[in-house]
């Protein structure tokens, strides 16, 4: 049977191997939804998202709408350690905005954050799942390990250079933004990732939120996802659902698309993009792999892993 492999979020050669390191074969990228994942890009790895969108708001009540576009940038590094990754993200905009007195055009930043994501537990780490070489029922069936989620933490700072028309009113230059990610991945195909955060804390506008991001694998070049947020302040609250998709051109290089719909009509929100993701992987030194005893010999880890997919591929090909 063939292997499946997650684009957005691909960490199943991670937990298949039961390896500490964050650096996946393929991208690991947090496009095309907005949640993070808990695994980091890998020490030294550069990684940069972006994408174009378009967006419609309309508001009822308030009587005004706004269309336009916008362009989102992530930059993510690993340092230090593979745990530990910072991440830089911009949003710009552009748009018209129309109410009965006021009819204008606007553009600038609209938010700009700077943080740094740690993983703090790694239900793997120092597990090692090996392949039962003479059943393919016993290395397919469901796991309990699955239901317990790699857990990282993630603190960040909304800096103020959003131009004035998007920013609330009297808006510190500075407020905080901390945020709990976990992880799951369920079975083959399936990685689940949950963000809970609280943003802007120190501030009149501070927000709760969550995000839930449910990402299938299709075949090893697709994924699809489906993704629901939620977010409550005292200045605006709203629920948004998203879907879309990624592909994979190289195993550095992903593109995607997807479109967003809130479930308020006060505003009602409708938003609609596609990006890319790519990374730059050449300074990346893989993570060395302890020795393990076998027979009596000394055996490198990570070929008798490899040895072992082999013969495990080999089998259930002879199965299917």
């Amino acid at each position: 049977m063939k292997k499946f492999r997650f684009l957005s979020v691909s960490i199943l050669m991670i937990l298949f191997q039961g390896v500490q390191a964050q650096h996946t074969d393929v991208i690991n990228s947090n496009r095309p939804g907005l949640s993070m994942s808990a695994f980091s890009v890998g020490k030294s790895v550069f990684q940069v998202e972006g994408g174009l969108y378009g967006y419609r708001e309309n508001h009822d009540i308030a009587r005004y709408n706004s269309n336009g576009m916008g362009m989102e940038l992530d930059f993510r590094y690993g340092v230090l350690l593979e745990q530990l990754e910072v991440i830089v993200n911009f949003r710009y905009q552009y748009d018209k905005y129309f109410s009965p007195l006021v009819e204008q055009t606007r553009s600038g930043l609209r938010s700009s954050i700077i943080g740094a994501k740690y993983l703090i537990y790694d239900p793997y780490k120092n597990y090692e799942e090996k392949p039962n070489l003479y059943s393919w029922k016993a290395n397919h069936k469901f796991k309990w390990r699955q239901l317990i989620p790699a857990v990282s933490g993630y603190v960040g700072m909304n800096v103020g250079l959003a131009n004035d028309d998007y920013a609330f009113p009297n808006e510190p230059v500075i407020s905080p933004k901390i945020m709990i990610i976990g992880q799951n991945q369920i079975g083959n195909r399936y990685v689940l990732v949950t963000n809970i955060f609280y943003d802007k804390i120190t501030t009149d506008y501070k927000t709760l939120g969550y995000i839930i991001t449910l990402t299938r694998g299709f075949n090893e070049k697709w994924s699809g996802f489906i993704e629901n947020q939620g977010f409550k302040g005292d200045f605006y609250s709203d629920g948004i659902f998203r879907i879309g998709a990624a592909y994979l051109l190289l195993d550095n290089l992903q593109i995607d698309a997807s479109i967003s719909k809130n479930i308020k009509d006060t505003p009602g929100l409708f938003y609609g993009g596609a990006g890319v993701s790519w990374r730059f992987d050449k300074k990346y030194q893989p993570v060395k792999i302890e020795k393990e005893e076998e027979g009596g010999k000394r055996v490198d880890k990570k070929k008798k892993d490899k040895k072992d997919k082999e013969e495990k591929k080999r089998l259930d090909k002879v199965d299917g």
